[in-house]
């Protein structure tokens, strides 16, 4: 059996680590490169790293941040935020990042997610895919969101999730928007669903509260991966004491 991940996520703009609830009312959170450091101390499985204004103000990812975390950290390192072109995925990579995710691009221009795949492997393809429970036609729906939550796009998560697959997506980042930050548990439902959907590893983010949420959306949820942010970056709990809690009832861990 794989062993299952916790992932620390650093939302950044203007340089500086953030967090909101459901995307908004952001609060600061420290600078980059010292919280990376700290979840390398703690024992991290990987770290992400999502530059979250880049596409929605049409700019280019801080490449220079990126290099001083890449400096810090050994563990795998998954970077998004305004990758447009094969040639800003080649750049993240090339300034140190193992892995990058696009969300925005993939939407706009599914053939880049073939382009990266095909360049750098699957591997190193990632789509981030920011869903949202709506009502259409008198029925719920879980519609696909881009530009930080801000542009519905039609597209519905299980459907778009296949054909990031299929496009050749390697891993998919789900973060569920309703739960974003609210530390109200993950969106168990949806999760689970999408990964039922795929083949690949599907890392769930969006609404970690505790070790309980955690061990709940990688067992009952099926998720590969448990993506976290307040929880960690604000003191509430450690990696560590994340780990040995889903250690303790029998989730295979990398202690």
């Amino acid at each position: 059996m794989l062993a299952k991940r916790i992932i620390p996520c650093l939302d950044v703009t203007g340089g500086r680590v953030v967090k909101g609830v459901n995307f908004l009312a952001l609060q600061d959170a420290g600078d980059p490169v010292a919280v990376a450091r700290r979840y390398e101390v703690q024992g991290a499985d990987e770290l992400v790293f999502l530059d979250i204004t880049a596409s929605h103000e049409g700019r280019d990812i801080m490449l220079e941040v990126v290099r001083q975390v890449a400096e810090v950290v050994f563990m795998p390192f998954t970077v998004g935020g305004g990758i447009r072109t094969l040639e800003d995925a080649t750049a993240l990579l090339q300034a140190g990042a193992e892995k990058v995710s696009i969300n925005s691009a993939a939407v706009r221009t599914p053939e880049l997610v073939t382009r990266i795949a095909g360049r750098f492997g699957r591997c190193a393809t990632v789509v981030n895919i920011d869903p949202k429970r709506v009502w259409k036609d008198g029925e719920e729906t879980w519609e696909v969101y881009i530009s930080g939550g801000r542009v519905a796009t039609g597209l519905e998560v299980v459907q778009w999730a296949r054909r990031v697959e299929a496009l050749g997506a390697g891993e998919i980042v789900l973060t569920v928007m309703d739960a974003d930050g609210t530390r109200a548990g993950y969106d168990v439902e949806i999760t689970r669903a999408v990964r039922e959907a795929v083949s690949i590893p599907v890392v769930a983010s969006g609404g970690a509260g505790g070790p309980e949420d955690i061990y709940e959306v990688l067992t009952a949820g099926k998720a590969d991966a448990a993506l976290a942010a307040s929880i960690f970056h604000y003191g509430s709990y450690t990696v560590a004491e994340i780990k040995q809690y889903l250690a303790d009832r029998s989730v295979a861990i990398r202690l």
